[in-house]
């Protein structure tokens, strides 16, 4: 059963690379973009106000940090800000309103070894960034009302020249999990996200023919097989 396009759907972090695909793809639902401005996470106050302004159903907690991975080792202070703080306090005021609430998490709270992760498999996160959305899961998990979406995501075109051959992953590109979200919005819990299980190398040379092979060598910041089992996701989207 998917939402109907009736239903308001608040989107925080409309400036961030998804955001600005689902907004240029989206055809069915009835979102509304709030950038940090209009919705800052870190303040609850703002948060308050953005919901008075339009009384959403559902928040789409998309707003974070992410890139450039090094940020988050750099500066934790901002990592642990916009990626844990900003989201307890979005969830906090999603259990105080009643609003369904779903936050895009990521793989990589996953180690990164055996892969074919289940969303029920601990959770073992191997850098700061995946520390801090896993942060952001801790606070989420509390709110019965709430989705969390591991997600394997990246742009289109496939950005690099070069992918590594002996790294696993689920890649799915923005606009793949756009088509996907009306029937993701209405389940509970944790969903795995992302698509078949591939080589980076694989995946970028579908679409990149003249990408270029390349081996990473060995180093416990890299996740050689972050690879998900989306069986559950499969079977909500029906393939």
């Amino acid at each position: 059963m998917t939402i109907n396009n009736k239903v308001k759907i608040l989107v925080t972090g409309s400036n961030g690379r998804f955001a600005k695909i689902l907004k240029e793809k989206n055809k069915t639902l009835n979102l509304f973009f709030f950038n940090k401005k209009q919705c800052n996470i870190l303040s609850t106050k703002s948060i308050e106000n953005a919901i008075k302004k339009i009384k959403p159903k559902i928040i789409l907690h998309c707003a974070g940090l992410s890139r450039p991975m090094s940020i988050h080792e750099k500066d934790i202070n901002k990592s642990i800000d916009l990626n844990i703080i900003g989201t307890a306090n979005i969830t906090k005021i999603s259990k105080i309103n009643k609003i369904k609430l779903i936050y895009f998490s990521t793989s990589y709270v996953y180690e990164g070894t055996k892969g074919n992760y289940k969303e029920t498999d601990p959770v073992k996160p191997f850098n700061n960034y995946s520390l801090s959305k896993l942060g952001g899961e801790c606070a989420v998990s509390m709110y019965e009302n709430s989705l969390i979406l591991r997600i394997s995501m990246t742009e289109k075109p496939f950005l690099y020249s070069k992918a590594y051959s002996n790294l696993k992953s689920n890649f799915l590109f923005h606009e793949d999990l756009v088509f996907m979200l009306p029937k993701l919005l209405k389940k509970k819990g944790i969903i795995n996200i992302g698509g078949k299980t591939k080589s980076i190398y694989e995946f970028a040379k579908k679409y990149n023919p003249a990408v270029q092979k390349i081996i990473a060598p060995k180093n416990p910041k890299l996740p050689f097989n972050q690879s998900m089992n989306i069986a559950k996701l499969n079977k909500i989207i029906k393939i």
